[in-house]
């Protein structure tokens, strides 16, 4: 494949995980969520001040971002092209990366994004699912055990590439994983700060949930 076939997948992901869902969804109900709690536009913020559904929505609509990108787009673009089947993960990792890369920094927000915890899912449901689903385990029994939605993405964030370098995959996967958990760890650099200072939120099962 060429230099330029590469550069088309990395922009066409980047704009699709550019998409600002959680901005949209907050627009179409006259609250721009970027100045109403944390005014991170993730998934988790809408569900604290949009509510389930909207939160529940935003959710899978970022997570489908990153398969989109990682998945369709990238046979898309090798059937166009006229690829190799060999050639499918470099593709698939390039848009990965991409595709979280412009959720956490949209240029349709001043480059100003998301956490990347449900892009990156979407992104790793597509080249590794099992590691996924143990990730998303993770995410789960950590959110319910300590109800802070932060710890249980930083969780979630170290899980996926330890259990990824535990199953059959690439170097290069292994070290993209690490990557992009790392990534999510960074997005989270304030959520730390108030976990440490003992003012961060948790979630509340019963009613409409708190911001990470």
């Amino acid at each position: 494949m060429s230099i330029l076939g590469y550069f088309i997948i990395a922009i066409g992901a980047y704009l699709l995980g550019s998409i600002p869902t959680g901005y949209l969804v907050g627009r179409a109900r006259r609250i721009d969520i970027r100045t109403a709690g944390s005014g991170n536009i993730g998934a988790t913020n809408v569900l604290r001040t949009l509510g389930k559904l909207a939160g529940g929505f935003v959710l899978l609509m970022d997570a489908l971002k990153g398969y989109a990108a990682t998945q369709w787009l990238c046979v898309w673009l090798m059937e166009l092209f006229n690829m190799p089947g060999t050639e499918m993960e470099p593709c698939q990792i390039i848009a990965g990366i991409c595709a979280v890369l412009g959720h956490n920094y949209t240029c349709w927000l001043k480059f100003k994004g998301g956490k990347g915890v449900s892009t990156s899912a979407g992104v790793f449901l597509a080249l590794a699912p099992l590691a996924t689903g143990i990730a998303l385990v993770t995410w789960i029994v950590v959110l319910v055990l300590c109800r802070y939605a932060s710890v249980a993405s930083i969780a979630a964030a170290i899980a996926l590439p330890l259990t990824v370098s535990l199953t059959p995959s690439s170097l290069t996967l292994q070290i993209v994983t690490t990557v992009l958990g790392l990534l999510v760890i960074f997005r989270h650099k304030d959520n730390i700060q108030r976990l440490a200072l003992g003012t961060e939120s948790r979630v509340c099962f019963k009613s409409k949930g708190t911001e990470t």
